[in-house]
């Protein structure tokens, strides 16, 4: 038997669902979701087949045409195919018949003595690919997630928070770095609205000021976050972006692609309120996820994902692989500020360190300031006397969840599965065995190439 969602998001009272596998007269009935006045879920154990259903809403026999539907002698039914479960093999071949080991296992030894000393690209298995399977995926994903509601996204449990915007610049950053959090929904009790967000970013700014003026520096470090970055960082204003829980999943990826921003905060106004609730913060890791989740056993409906990341238009790349962008890395003593400014300069999130072989050390991320807030490390520290390998041994986490590593012959599905985990924004592509990058792919990057054309 395999667990099966049913979904009604068209409004009512009472929702029940029905079908052959109830033998049409047995009913299941059908239970809002949090966040939501509209949209209806119920979850029922189905044998593998072609089963017919429809939905009884406040005493009236309903189909959803937003969902397939089979017109027969009998009348006219939704209908969903549900497939054995099967499981994907793990291992994936190259062009000389081995094996690929598995990168993300790799035990931590150095072999950087084998790194590609001239720069030279290993020859890898390369299949063609066509605009129909681009236009075929992005078409069906279209469609998938014009079915699927935000609140898809909420989790069943967990904690969701937003900073006040009278905290200090010292509080907030200090709540970030222990919540583990990269980006916070700021709270104006004033107003009773979410006044925007808070971000790893900001603490950039707010480092490379304190940089340029250190006497300052306590007069800063109490500033409240509103007034902070109205009166320094003298940000552009725009409206805030947010989506309802009943919003479709397009809405979730045209947001964060087209305002250019990592994540949307899900607010609920409940019924004789003014007050919104925040229900979630939504990040397109968490749109892979729902990828990775619904199509796990038939990744052949959507073509790109059997495809390998060699012969895709993703990503940003050595000079030696080509692309559109050259992939910047960095030496393991490289100065904090210079890291900071290309960062920033370049719209990058993170950047590789690689050793004097170019072999992947680790990876600096914009999130990994937030490590300096954790006792005001960042009132001692001079960004311009700092490496980055410095600076990396005050990050609390390790190298596992903070980003991920694949080679070139590894299929996009995998990928996806990889940025799928919520701490990992990141994948690296290097050489097997040697740890020599290559490459880097980021949630953003997945996006740009599958729903290029949404709109």
């Amino acid at each position: 038997m395999v667990h099966t969602h049913f979904v009604w998001s068209h409004g009512g009272n009472q929702v029940f669902l029905c079908g052959d596998f109830t033998g049409w007269i047995r009913y299941h009935q059908m239970v809002t979701v949090e966040g939501s006045l509209t949209t209806f879920m119920t979850i029922c154990d189905l044998p593998p087949g072609l089963h017919k259903f429809k939905f009884f809403v406040d005493g009236v026999w309903r189909i959803d045409e937003m969902q397939p539907i089979v017109e027969d002698e009998y009348g006219v039914n939704n209908v969903v195919v549900v497939e054995q479960p099967a499981l994907i093999p793990q291992i994936y071949s190259i062009n000389d018949g081995q094996s690929i080991m598995h990168i993300d296992g790799y035990n931590g030894r150095n072999h950087a003595d084998g790194a590609s000393p001239s720069g030279s690209v290993p020859n890898e298995l390369e299949v063609e690919i066509t605009g129909d399977d681009i236009e075929t995926t992005t078409r069906r994903l279209f469609k998938h997630f014009s079915t699927y509601k935000v609140y898809d996204l909420i989790p069943d449990s967990g904690k969701v928070f937003a900073l006040d915007d009278n905290m200090t610049v010292e509080e907030a950053f200090l709540v970030m770095h222990e919540e583990g959090v990269a980006v916070a929904p700021l709270w104006n009790a004033a107003n009773i609205q979410i006044s925007g967000v808070l971000t790893a970013s900001d603490f950039i700014m707010f480092l490379i000021e304190l940089q340029r003026n250190r006497a300052m520096a306590t007069v800063n470090q109490f500033s409240t976050i509103s007034a902070w970055k109205e009166g320094k960082l003298q940000l552009q204003r725009r409206p805030l972006v947010q989506i309802h829980p009943d919003d479709s999943l397009n809405k979730v990826a045209v947001g964060i692609l087209g305002n250019h921003i990592s994540s949307i905060p899900v607010l609920y106004v409940p019924e004789g309120s003014a007050c919104p609730q925040l229900l979630h913060v939504a990040y397109l890791s968490g749109l892979l996820e729902h990828i990775h989740r619904h199509f796990e056993h038939r990744i052949a409906y959507l073509p790109l994902l059997q495809r390998s990341i060699a012969a895709l238009p993703i990503g940003t790349w050595i000079r030696e692989v080509g692309g559109a962008r050259e992939l910047k890395t960095v030496p393991t003593n490289c100065l904090l500020n210079d890291a900071y400014r290309l960062l920033i300069d370049e719209h990058i999130s993170s950047v590789p360190v690689v050793d004097d072989k170019r072999a992947l050390v680790n990876v600096f991320c914009r999130s990994d300031v937030l490590s300096l807030a954790k006792n005001n490390a960042y009132l001692h520290v001079q960004l311009d006397q700092t490496t980055i390998s410095q600076a990396l041994q005050l990050v609390d986490t390790n190298t596992h969840g903070r980003y991920a590593i694949c080679t070139r012959s590894d299929t996009l599905y995998r990928v996806i599965g990889l940025l799928s985990d919520p701490g990992i924004r990141r994948v690296v592509v290097v050489e097997a065995g040697s740890r020599y990058v290559l490459g880097l792919i980021t949630l953003r990057d997945v996006f740009s190439l599958i729903f290029r054309d949404f709109s």
